[in-house]
């Protein structure tokens, strides 16, 4: 009864729905159902030896959407990163899914049902047109999936702390904790986001006046459209194949500040420490999370030498450090 009270809400808060008549109504409503039934449960079990359950832990639950006639499912990289079993979660079964790719450039993965799913894929839609006055849906699956309405506040780049970067991410309001790997459908019930994170501030000037407005980020779906034949036939995209340290930080007032060193990587090899601030990349001055990913990325190859200037226990000091490519450093499943 829920389910179709917001699909119903939605529909009737369109503009369209002013002037339309019931079918054009009744249209609009059904094609928001077939956009809440396309989005799946998704469970993971990460490899015992994962480095990411440190962060993410073994056990992962999230949600997807079928966006293939084949049963492809879309969800959230994170979920899906080093898995060693997945399945996904319909109403009445679960059906196992290997992973077919995992871009580290966008954060998408993209999972094959081993067993037909009988589900309707959802059609792509344009992430870039999404208006801040349109009324969006927002789909989880499982057992507890949910739907809510949401509305677009802002569009920006996203920089993450663990060395992570897009273009035009979508940030909505109000908040959804089911988040990971749920869907965000545009009126016409197209896809047009994917469920990464919840954040303090969806506003554009975050630096700005004004209460803070929590919400959640979605990745677009606009990303997807230029490398899906790629994730497809060679499990990423060639922007994954980059510099990776394995180090996270945060940005507060303009310094970068090392909070957490990945057991085995480049920074802990190096002597990088918790606490560090860093304040330049191979000479050149870094003071937001942006900056530091993009010039990490663009300096060269994946492998590589990079020279960290950092300030410790209030010493400037320099840090020489070798560059792995990320992609490279990634456990997977044995036959995967």
């Amino acid at each position: 009864m829920r389910r179709s009270l917001v699909i119903l809400g939605l529909a009737l808060a369109l503009p369209l729905a002013v002037a339309a008549q019931g079918s054009e109504l009744e249209a609009q409503s059904r094609a928001l159902e077939r956009a809440s039934q396309s989005v799946v449960g998704v469970q993971a079990i990460a490899l015992e030896d994962a480095r990411s359950n440190a962060t993410l832990g073994r056990l992962r639950l999230g949600s997807g959407v079928v966006i293939g006639a084949d049963g492809l499912v879309l969800t959230i990289g994170y979920l899906v990163l080093e898995a060693d079993q997945v399945q996904l979660v319909l109403d009445d079964r679960s059906v196992p899914a290997r992973v077919v790719g995992y871009d580290l450039a966008t954060g998408f993965g993209l999972l094959q049902p081993l067993a037909p799913l009988r589900i309707a894929p959802s059609p792509l839609g344009g992430s870039r047109a999404v208006t801040s006055d349109e009324p969006l849906l927002v789909a989880s699956g499982g057992d507890s999936g949910q739907l809510s309405m949401a509305r677009l506040v802002s569009r920006r780049p996203f920089a993450g702390y663990w060395e992570y970067r897009i273009d035009d991410a979508l940030f909505t309001e109000p908040p959804r904790t089911d988040h990971s790997g749920a869907g965000l459908f545009n009126s016409h019930g197209e896809l047009v986001g994917i469920g990464s994170l919840v954040v303090a501030d969806t506003r554009a000037d975050t630096a700005g006046e004004g209460a803070r407005r929590p919400g959640n980020m979605f990745v677009p779906t606009d990303l997807l459209r230029p490398i899906l034949a790629e994730l497809r036939t060679r499990g990423m995209s060639s922007a994954s194949r980059r510099a990776w340290l394995g180090v996270n930080c945060v940005e507060q007032s303009g310094v970068l500040h090392v909070v957490r060193i990945t057991a085995e990587s480049p920074a802990e090899l190096a002597g990088l420490q918790i606490g560090d601030r860093i304040l330049s990349i191979d000479g050149q001055a870094v003071s937001t999370l942006d900056t530091l990913w993009t010039r990490l990325w663009s300096g060269g190859p994946a492998e590589r030498d990079v020279t960290l200037e950092i300030e410790r226990d209030g010493a400037r000091q320099s840090v020489g450090l070798r560059s792995i490519d990320r992609a490279q450093s990634i456990r997977r499943a044995s036959g995967v």
